[in-house]
């Protein structure tokens, strides 16, 4: 007689930032508010994908969200920076490439241009 499973087949998977991610996302997160352009972030687990939005104020839409899209791994990348506008900034396979078209933001903050 075969043990019953903890989960029902059918329950759907959740698609979720790891420990190593979250680090890179954080990292860059906690510079750009020392900076004074984010003030707050949210992340949300999905069956299809992860996101990390972040926002200039707790009450308005994302600035940029960071997703996570494990489907899309084999194809242009699982990891993308998509604007307030849902227009994709940047795609790719490694996280930390795909965050430096944020990065070239943080420089122009500090920078004052």
């Amino acid at each position: 007689m075969n043990a019953p499973t903890p989960f029902p087949k059918s329950a759907p998977q959740q698609v979720a930032f790891d420990r190593n991610e979250l680090q890179v996302i954080l990292g860059l997160y906690g510079r750009m508010v020392a900076a004074g352009e984010w003030r707050d972030y949210g992340i949300s687990h999905l069956r299809e994908l992860a996101v990390f939005s972040v926002f200039r104020r707790t009450a308005e839409h994302p600035l940029y969200r960071i997703e996570k899209r494990p489907r899309l791994r084999n194809r242009q990348g699982m990891y993308a920076v998509v604007g307030m506008d849902g227009q994709i900034l940047k795609r790719g396979h490694d996280l930390k490439t795909v965050l430096r078209v944020l990065e070239r933001k943080l420089i122009r903050a500090v920078s004052g241009d």
